[in-house]
C-alpha cells in the first residue's frame, strides 16, 4: 500500500505531503513503530483526543495540553533520530498542518488578552473539537504504525 492510499484510510489525505513521499511503499522500522507508540500513548492521554464538555475544564490548560505536543514529537523524534525518516514527515506534517493552525490563532487571544474571553468560548470548543478530530484520526494511525492490538481510542 502506498501512502496516499494509508493516509486516506486514516481520514488524514488533506495533509499536504510532497507527491514523492506519498508514493512511498509503506515501511516502518521497529525504531519507527517506538517512536510512534510514543506519541500515541501521549496523545490519547491528553485534551488532545478527549472530548471537553461544555462548561467543562479550562481553555488556556486545553490550549497549552494541546501545544506540548509540540515539544514531546521534537524530543521524541530526536531520541529515535535518524531511523524515523519515514515517520518524521508525517509527524512535523500533522504539527504544521493541523496543531500550529489551532495554537497560534489561541495562543494570540490568550497573549492579548491575558486568558482567552468567554466570549470566546463557543470558537474555541469548536475549534478545539475540529482539533480533536483530527488528532483522532492522527493517533488511530498511530496505533497502526505501532501495530497496536487494541485500540485505545475506543477507551475515550
Amino acid at each position: 500500500m502506498k501512502l496516499v492510499d494509508w493516509l486516506k484510510k486514516w481520514n488524514l489525505d488533506s495533509l499536504k505531503l510532497k507527491l514523492e513521499f506519498l508514493e512511498m511503499e509503506l515501511s516502518f522500522s521497529d525504531t519507527e513503530k517506538d517512536a510512534a507508540w510514543e506519541l500515541y500513548i501521549e496523545l490519547i492521554t491528553r485534551i488532545t483526543t478527549q472530548s471537553l464538555g461544555d462548561n467543562q475544564g479550562d481553555k488556556v490548560t486545553a490550549l497549552n495540553s494541546v501545544f506540548t505536543v509540540f515539544g514531546f514529537t521534537r524530543e521524541c523524534l530526536k531520541r529515535h533520530g535518524r531511523k524515523c525518516q519515514n515517520f518524521a514527515p508525517i509527524a512535523i506534517t500533522v504539527l504544521n498542518q493541523i496543531i500550529r493552525p489551532f495554537t497560534a490563532k489561541w495562543h494570540k487571544v490568550n497573549l492579548d488578552n491575558e486568558g482567552i474571553p468567554d466570549k470566546f468560548d463557543v470558537e474555541f470548543r469548536k475549534d478545539l473539537l475540529d482539533t480533536q478530530t483530527q488528532l483522532l484520526h492522527y493517533t488511530k494511525l498511530l496505533g497502526d504504525i505501532a501495530e497496536v492490538k487494541k485500540d485505545f481510542t475506543l477507551l475515550s
